[in-house]
């Protein structure tokens, strides 16, 4: 039987209208976190961020022109910019020039390298690919309808992806990658950082999170289970008593950088220090959040607990709230420890394994 593509199905009914919030999501009537804080706004916010966003066209450059040269020069002053988060206008741009030079010379040479993988090549992915999309941001406007312009581009991204690696093919925390890059940014540009992203061109390889057995996020679990004991003892030692272990609410804040459940407008502050700093700030941010609730999860039992690391309160939500205190955590060398030990340890399992085969 011929498989199908996207392209042999007809788009479906345009979504009937509407209230949306700024960043394209279908309102919430229960739940407008997201766009709360633009309702009281004054007119001195709204003129700091238009001094922000000068700031930062300064910065760049004319599409970009100056960014690689000031980061050489600042880099302190990117640094603490960025912590503050892109201006939503730029960040497409800026996003983009994390990974702007690899693996191509020029847009056009992109473009038909992208084209020729969807067009001409075939994906044992496909199937799984056209019955998640769906369920990759489904209250975006851009991706609710059914074979949708947006939709069709996710598509083109991940089967492009799954052709361009085999190793890996397509895994379906992988959607929100893509799709949060699609937002931002045209199709060949986010299928190359998602190359770059996983590849390693931008920080380290990202591949493993997503390979047979997943061992990039077993490490990540094995460090963050270690760090929560260290930095948050008492809660360290509650989830032990309660046989809580990371896999159990931490695995998709590493398989999608916290793009799948958490509330857009932190995903985003998140990703574009992500993107400038790398994975441990995805450590960082899960630290502060079990420290901003630690008071309460330590009195929970296991079903109340799951369930309070599965929906954080909105206040501990709060970009200007959490992240500062993020920053605040230093991890960057016992990571490095972590990670030692950890590739110690798998390494003599595996060979430990191999004997008993023999």
């Amino acid at each position: 039987m011929e498989k199908k593509r996207i392209d042999d199905y007809e788009p479906g009914p345009v979504p009937s209208p509407r209230a949306l919030d700024r960043f394209g999501f279908v309102k919430q009537e229960h739940n407008n976190s997201s766009d709360a804080f633009t309702k009281s706004r004054s007119a001195s916010e709204h003129e700091r961020d238009e001094r922000r966003v000068r700031k930062w066209r300064k910065m760049i450059g004319v599409g970009g022109s100056d960014w690689k040269h000031y980061v050489r020069r600042k880099p302190h002053v990117v640094k603490r910019r960025i912590r503050k988060g892109i201006p939503d206008c730029l960040r497409g741009l800026v996003w983009h020039s994390f990974a702007s030079s690899y693996s191509y010379s020029s847009a056009q040479e992109a473009l038909f390298f992208m084209q020729q993988l969807v067009i001409y090549e075939t994906s044992a992915s496909e199937l799984d690919i056209i019955r998640d999309i769906s369920r990759t941001f489904p209250s975006h406007v851009f991706f609710q309808q059914r074979h949708g312009p947006g939709q069709r581009s996710l598509y083109n991204v991940l089967k492009a992806y799954s052709v361009y690696d085999r190793d890996v093919g397509y895994v379906q925390g992988m959607g929100f990658l893509a799709g949060l890059l699609l937002l931002y940014m045209s199709e060949e540009d986010a299928f190359w950082l998602l190359v770059a992203l996983l590849k390693g061109a931008v920080h380290a390889p990202m591949e493993g999170l997503y390979l047979v057995g997943l061992p990039l996020v077993q490490q990540y679990l094995f460090q963050f289970e270690q760090l929560v004991r260290e930095f948050l003892p008492k809660l360290g030692e509650h989830f032990t008593q309660e046989m809580i272990n990371p896999s159990m609410y931490a695995s998709q804040w590493f398989i999608t950088v916290f793009s799948y459940s958490f509330p857009f407008h932190l995903a985003l502050r998140i990703w574009d220090v992500f993107l400038s700093e790398g994975v441990k700030i995805v450590f960082k941010v899960g630290l502060a959040l079990l420290k901003y609730c630690h008071d309460d999860l330590v009195k929970l039992p296991f079903e109340k607990l799951i369930q309070a690391l599965r929906n954080f309160p909105e206040d501990a939500m709060d970009p200007d709230t959490l992240l500062p205190m993020a920053y605040s955590i230093k991890v960057s060398k016992r990571l490095e420890e972590l990670k030692l030990e950890y590739e110690k340890n798998n390494g003599k399992l595996v060979r430990s394994a191999e004997l008993g085969r023999k």
